[in-house]
């Protein structure tokens, strides 16, 4: 799915008003309707109260329109205007008469906080206040006001987005932005809803088709993409019935030091279990046995030093490599790392100690294969790119870095983000039971083995970790989010394979709003 950007979605508004041959404020009209409608399958004619409260720019016009259609639907509406300004647009006049022509309820003009309305924790607000346009922060009485939604504890829906969240930088005060329980996104979702400083303004998002030109949204580039199981789908590699294990490649893993082997077994196991044909580790002495024991499906081979990793040698031809897991920054160890990238030719998977050891020596940059992957923590990630001031600002940075250094950075979170070059991929699985120890190990592996699978550089990685946040998405409705380990990340991937070709559960509520649609069709009919 791709995420527009504001200045895309405003062309696609003027392009849709064109190429259909309708005005701005027909296409306002059209989108307060389907806000409506997913307001209306849901409450049923319900006597809560809801309070809509609207700005004076085009997102206080959709809000308008929703007001004036929930009026003539019978429901227990009260409609503020949040007088911020003198400008009023085009459409906000237009709709402001319309409703006024509705009911002889005229909407409330709010001009400071002498005028916020009493809210029931059991109402409902409707947010549509400000709009993606938004480039300045609110006044100090508008920021009283939202301030007043939330501590009401009333259920906020916000259209389009939150009012006072900026499309594209983090707002300085999160006392002025909107804190929304649900957001109802017009074409595609904001990529601040995906941003750990941001993510935290609405609950859950979700996305209306307002009908906008569909040659415009598929012909488009975005900068970024939410990549989620259709994607995904289009991706997989069936295996044919004659395949054998050489079909499939062999993976390396080169890690470990003696009390970290275990980070080498969960990556190997990883590897292996995303489809890898063949699996090999690289590990200290130390490690041989431990390996040897408890993962019988792995060759090993061993390092002549027992503790740590001193000279990377092998004399097999591996289809992948992922390398950095436990390994340490020794001296000794920093040494073998070097000798070892000069000579690589195979694709390679960068982790942990291989990132700090790159971040200490940037010189090792040059030697790295294009196209080769970084999987960094923040921390890691800041080592190796400096501080930022912000989420913006940090994309930024990697988008820079990815360009210059021609390499994928896997930038690992709540809603993992795959940079390549200027564009960003946006994962859609996972959850919190993830922040457990080992389960970077096993991204690690997982992209590796997909790796030599022939997938390409970049689709390994996306796949890799989608498929590493639906089998912790799996796996968690058996353990919890605080039970669940590494190891189990690995024993479902099996699952979340499977899940790609499974039809998809439809929600009670989009049963519900299918049959309210079939109902519309059948009395248009008749």
């Amino acid at each position: 799915m791709k995420i527009f950007s504001k200045e895309q979605i405003y062309e696609g508004d003027k392009i849709t008003a064109k190429k259909q041959n309708i005005s701005s404020t027909e296409l306002m009209e059209r989108a307060g309707i389907q806000i409506f409608n997913w307001l209306h399958v849901r409450m049923q004619g319900a006597q809560v109260p809801i309070h809509v409260f609207c700005g004076i720019g085009n997102n206080g016009g959709d809000g308008l329109v929703v007001a004036r259609h929930l009026i003539t639907h019978g429901y227990n509406v009260k409609t503020y205007v949040v007088n911020c300004s003198d400008k009023r647009t085009k459409d906000f006049l237009i709709n402001y008469d319309r409703i006024k022509e509705t009911t002889k309820k005229w909407p409330e003009m709010l001009n400071c906080e002498a005028d916020f309305p009493e809210i029931g924790a059991d109402d409902i607000i409707i947010d549509a206040v400000f709009g993606i346009g938004l480039n300045r922060p609110a006044d100090a009485w508008v920021k009283g006001l939202f301030q007043h939604f939330r501590t009401s504890k009333a259920f906020t829906l916000a259209i389009d987005m939150p009012s006072g969240l900026y499309a594209d930088k983090v707002p300085k005060d999160e006392n002025g932005v909107v804190w929304a329980n649900h957001t109802l996104s017009f074409a595609s979702p904001k990529l601040v809803f995906f941003l750990p400083q941001t993510a935290k303004y609405t609950q859950q998002w979700e996305i209306l088709d307002i009908g906008l030109d569909p040659d415009y949204l598929f012909t488009t580039e975005t900068e970024a993409e939410l990549l989620g199981k259709n994607e995904m789908l289009q991706l997989y590699q069936p295996r044919d019935k004659f395949s054998h294990k050489g079909n499939f490649g062999h993976s390396l893993i080169i890690g470990g030091s003696y009390g970290k082997i275990g980070a080498v077994i969960l990556s190997s196991k990883a590897a292996l279990s995303s489809g890898a044909g063949l699996i090999t580790a690289y590990v200290p002495k130390c490690g041989y046995s431990i390996l040897q024991t408890s993962f019988p499906e792995a060759m090993v081979i061993a390092d002549k030093d027992e503790e740590m990793l001193t000279d990377i040698q092998f004399d097999i031809e591996p289809s992948s490599i992922g390398i950095g897991i436990g390994m340490g920054t020794n001296e000794k160890t920093a040494s073998a790392f070097e000798t070892f990238l000069k000579k690589n030719k195979s694709h390679l998977v960068i982790d942990a100690d291989g990132i700090n050891l790159i971040s200490k020596n940037e010189a090792l940059l040059k030697f790295l294969p294009k196209q080769t992957i970084l999987t960094p923590h923040p921390k890691e990630l800041e080592r190796l790119i400096g501080k930022w001031k912000d989420d913006f600002d940090k994309l930024k940075k990697v988008k820079e870095f990815s360009k210059a250094h021609e390499l994928i950075i896997v930038l690992k979170g709540a809603n993992t983000i795959t940079v390549s070059n200027d564009k960003l991929y946006v994962n859609s699985t996972g959850n919190p039971a993830l922040a457990t120890a080992g389960t970077g190990d096993v991204l690690t592996g997982i992209i590796t083995g997909l790796l030599s699978q022939g997938y390409e550089p970049l689709v390994a990685t996306v796949f890799g970790v989608y498929l590493h946040g639906k089998s912790a998405d799996i796996a968690v409705e058996d353990y919890g989010y605080q039970s669940l380990i590494a190891s189990h990340v690995i024993e479902y991937l099996g699952k979340a394979y499977i899940d790609l070709f499974a039809p998809p559960e439809m929600p009670e509520q989009q049963v519900e709003e299918q049959e309210e649609n079939n109902q519309q069709k059948q009395r248009t009919k008749e």
